[in-house]
């Protein structure tokens, strides 16, 4: 299995990071952005939306139902794949009749708002149980008869190869991606982040041995730009992606990107990746996202700054200099990307301990 089938190779943009969520203007803010830049697809699936996660069992109230109706309709609108995370959250401990009754009422309000993919996420939680692979498709293939979604992803709870995972959420079973390639349907895309949890680089061999077991491509989820983990959380990812675009585009299903909390500053990487993708790879591709997302002088700011906020971090910058910077970026302090940064300084964007890889 080594070249991509017919399927589309999706490209975009997955809000699944712990802390701080995006404000709905800056996730309607991102459709344009990524239609503009040749990205297909945006999915919701923030750490701290409890109802998409521990208390998914509970329904969305009407307000929130508004703002994800009014969402998916502008992505819509826009000729982008508008997706929703779904983590019902270790519910094969206990999938009897009042687990299946609460989950087919999520997924009719889910319906209500018309998303063209969902994901259903088994990541973040405990997975050393027996039969858990057939646990998990059974539930997939419930979730699938009752969603009105066109797309379906599916997220195994061990999605890497990294030992952090057994580390954290138990033994892994025996055979378990091998039966998760088997049995669940080949029509469902599965998501993978590479040999590590945080992987820089996906070699051809790495991704012909994992879509072997799958039995499919892999579908990447990226955990670059994103800095929610506790070693990270003190610095903005503004770097190029490592260019991997021609290896992925023919060894696996499409490449989503996990963005930082911080949603406007995550712009600028992504701008390399989507520049990557269309076939424009060179040593100044930060400073091309700059000068394209920014006004002149935030752009030569930034330009300047972003080894020191990539590599030196929060607890490298001293008080004197960390003045410095707020007052040299409160000249834009009306450009989002300049906001967050302050904000940064400040030191607004808190470690959530939920983060555990």
């Amino acid at each position: 299995m080594s070249l991509r089938n017919e399927a589309p190779f999706r490209l975009g943009v997955v809000e699944g990071f712990f802390g701080t969520e995006w404000s709905w203007q800056a996730r309607h803010d991102y459709a344009d952005f990524l239609v503009q830049h040749g990205f297909n697809t945006y999915l919701y699936a923030p750490k701290a939306e409890a109802l998409l996660r521990k208390a998914w069992h509970e329904p969305f109230p009407q307000e929130k139902l508004d703002k994800l109706n009014s969402l998916a309709e502008y992505y819509h609108a826009r000729q982008l794949d508008f997706g929703v995370g779904l983590s019902p959250f270790e519910v094969y401990r206990n999938f009897d009749t009042s687990s299946r009754d609460l989950l087919a009422g999520k997924l009719e309000q889910i319906n209500s708002f018309n998303p063209s993919v969902l994901c259903i996420l088994f990541d973040d939680m405990q997975g050393n149980f027996p039969e858990l692979a057939r646990q998990q498709v059974e539930i997939t293939e419930f979730i699938t008869e009752k969603c009105t979604a066109d797309n379906f992803i599916f997220c195994p709870t061990y999605y890497s190869d990294d030992p952090k995972l057994v580390e954290h959420f138990g033994d892994k079973p025996e055979n378990y991606l091998e039966d998760i390639g088997k049995y669940l349907d080949p029509a469902i895309d599965i998501f993978w982040t590479g040999p590590e949890v945080f992987s820089a680089l996906y070699s051809v061999e790495h991704l012909q041995s994992v879509a072997e077991k799958l039995k499919r491509l892999p579908l990447i989820w990226d955990n670059y730009p994103v800095n929610d983990a506790e070693r990270m959380t003190d610095f903005l990812h503004l770097a190029p992606f490592p260019d991997q675009n021609e290896v992925l585009q023919k060894y696996s299903a499409g490449h989503l990107a996990n963005p930082m909390n911080q949603a406007y500053l995550s712009q600028l990487p992504l701008f390399t990746l989507s520049s990557q993708y269309q076939g424009i790879a060179n040593d100044n591709l930060l400073s091309q996202a700059c000068q394209a997302l920014c006004p002149p002088g935030l752009a030569e700011c930034i330009v300047q700054d972003a080894g020191l906020f990539q590599t030196q971090g929060l607890s490298g910058i001293t008080s004197e200099t960390k003045a410095k910077l707020k007052d040299r970026y409160k000249v834009y302090a009306n450009h989002p990307m300049a906001k967050e940064i302050i904000d940064w300084l400040d030191g607004n964007y808190a470690f959530d301990p939920n983060c555990l890889t």
